[in-house]
């Protein structure tokens, strides 16, 4: 287990009114087309908890166990962290429903919707939180329905010694390129696996690199064309994936992205704080090392700071990252 922090670059730096405020230090690397690193900041080969960013290659276990998703949406939202809106909901439900499951087998806990309309709507209505609300509940609908497709059992589907855990345990080592070296409790109770992050990057590019047809590819593709069920209204894979032709990305909590480019390569960075706020502008900044053009990734290069009622400054990428780039 990791017993202490590493000493990690400045990726990010928060600007306000030409003062420089805070700073995001963490780790980054770029894979070439072949898996080849091309660009290493930090400690890339230290193990870290992909946490959702897990999820694409998790999703391609399901497959294998004789899932069959009834649309690319359903499989989209099997390796997505959804909104918990009324569409995302739904399909979950209908996941389980064709495998014979209610929403009570779920083994994530109950939340709030995270879009904030829906969420308004629920408390003014005095909703009380459903498990299917819950930003992971499609992963564990196909967890579930996966479980029912190979004969193996849904009680005890959490369990690292479930056939399925094992199965996905094994899939993102492969996927990877190196043994999964901890599992720990993820957020919404399943099996989290900690891997270094250029093997998260080596496991996402391969699922674009895959044949068509293979699980991996179709995990791609349903996600790539299916962007809303993998995030939902107004998120950064949402908007990524319809503003970038082929890009595969996937976010995870605290402070995790991961995306590839078929033919271009991988990105996956890890922000030590472990929040949200600098992931965009250093995705943007190693997604340009890809060779991506700035306009499709303007909203993400520079996201504004707010000052009373106007913007007075940026988060933006540090020149670790950028080369000194105005456009990154």
């Amino acid at each position: 287990m990791v017993s202490s922090w590493p000493d990690t670059p400045v990726l990010v730096e928060v600007w306000r009114s030409g003062f420089l405020e805070s700073v995001h230090r963490g780790s980054l690397v770029v894979l070439a087309a072949d898996g080849t690193v091309v660009t290493a900041l930090g400690d890339v080969d230290r193990p870290i908890l992909p946490r959702s960013s897990n999820k694409l290659v998790q999703a391609t276990t399901y497959l294998d166990a004789g899932w069959s998703p009834a649309s690319a949406e359903e499989l989209a939202i099997a390796a997505g962290s959804h909104s918990g809106e009324d569409a995302h909901r739904d399909l979950a439900a209908g996941i389980l429903a064709a495998a014979g499951l209610a929403p009570d087998y779920l083994g994530c806990p109950a939340a709030l919707p995270q879009h904030e309309q829906t969420r308004a709507s629920w408390l003014a209505g005095g909703r009380l939180p459903e498990r299917l609300a819950m930003n992971c509940s499609g992963k564990h609908a196909a967890m579930l329905a996966a479980c029912v497709a190979a004969g193996w059992p849904t009680a005890g589907y959490l369990e690292r010694e479930h056939p399925l855990q094992q199965a996905i345990e094994a899939r993102l080592g492969e996927a990877a390129g190196e043994p999964v070296s901890a599992v720990v409790v993820d957020g919404c109770g399943a099996p989290q696996h900690a891997l270094s992050l250029t093997g998260l990057a080596r496991g996402v590019l391969s699922l674009v690199a895959a044949p068509a047809g293979s699980p991996g590819r179709r995990v791609a593709d349903a996600a790539r064309a299916q962007p809303w069920y993998v995030a939902g209204t107004g998120r950064e894979d949402t908007g990524l994936m319809a503003a970038v032709a082929g890009l595969l990305v996937k976010g995870g909590a605290d402070g995790v992205h991961v995306a590839a480019l078929p033919g271009r390569g991988a990105v996956a960075l890890k922000l030590d704080d472990g929040g949200d706020r600098g992931r965009g502008p250093a995705l943007a900044a190693g997604l340009r090392r890809l060779g991506v053009p700035p306009e499709p990734l303007a909203p993400w290069v520079l996201t504004p700071v707010s000052g009373g009622d106007g913007v007075v400054g940026e988060v933006r990428a540090a020149a670790a990252l950028t080369g000194g780039r105005a456009d990154s």
